[in-house]
């Protein structure tokens, strides 16, 4: 199976990691193009992945084309070449473009499956949100699931609900940082190395989301489990109900989600 990117920036060069390092499909396999031709043999250099000069050779190669520009270009690249794209997978990755936009901008009957990933895909431990609402056939789907699902969870949602899932899995990785960061400080404010701190802070974050992965168990009883009467731990959670944590958090997506 051969994929290439159109467009290579941090999002397609995680995927494209992801799916080397778990050897799901093998470097040479793989083929990106850019604007910036010369930028781009860089960057594939860094995985060994093959840079074409232009979205035609790509696609001629390639089995499975991931569309991964801004989305104010996806117009203007699609449609030089959308004769091509007819008879391939054609997966998105732009945020905010869905079935019916692509609907308008590929040929009829072109299959093709919106989706939004988020970077801890370069490492197996991904999310994909997918549109419900998609063109593949069963085969094709089944191809796309399992490809991609061995790199990310794949999530499927209804197009009214394709934004916020985006947005609880794509951009939360910047507040997840932030927390990673601040446990960190705390750590080191009280005399932990630097390196000691973020190690621990974030495999303790990587391990909670695998409890609940595997166990299913409510939030607020995880938390309970952890917070024993008198304890040090209630008075943590004490302190972070006085400053608004959990607020804070639905604000920031809020901000995210609100539109002007």
């Amino acid at each position: 199976m051969k994929l290439g990117f159109i467009g290579y920036g941090n999002m397609a060069s995680a995927i494209a990691k992801g799916l080397v390092s778990f050897n799901v499909i093998k470097n040479t396999d793989i083929y990106a193009c850019a604007r910036n031709y010369e930028k781009l043999k860089t960057n594939c250099a860094k995985l060994q992945i093959n840079a074409c000069q232009d979205s035609t050779s790509l696609i001629t190669q390639s089995d499975i084309v991931v569309i991964a520009v801004k989305p104010y270009q996806i117009a203007s690249v699609v449609e030089p070449v959308k004769d091509l794209l007819s008879n391939k997978i054609v997966i998105s990755i732009a945020a905010g473009v869905y079935f019916e936009d692509y609907e308008k901008l590929l040929n009829e009957n072109t299959p093709h499956l919106s989706t939004v990933p988020n970077t801890p895909i370069s490492t197996g431990k991904g999310i994909m949100i997918c549109e419900e609402k998609h063109s593949l056939n069963e085969e094709q789907l089944n191809l796309f699931k399992e490809i991609f699902g061995k790199i990310a969870l794949l999530e499927f949602v209804d197009t009214d609900h394709f934004s916020i899932a985006g947005t609880l899995s794509g951009c939360t990785p910047a507040f997840t940082a932030m927390y990673l960061e601040a446990l960190s400080d705390a750590g080191v404010k009280y005399g932990l190395t630097r390196e000691s701190s973020y190690r621990l802070a974030a495999k303790m974050i990587e391990g909670v989301g695998a409890l609940y992965l595997e166990n299913k168990e409510h939030p607020g009883i995880m938390k309970d489990a952890v917070c024993s009467p008198g304890g040090t731990t209630i008075k943590g959670v004490s302190e972070l109900e006085k400053t608004g944590f959990r607020g804070s958090v639905i604000s920031a997506i809020e901000a995210i989600e609100k539109k002007d």
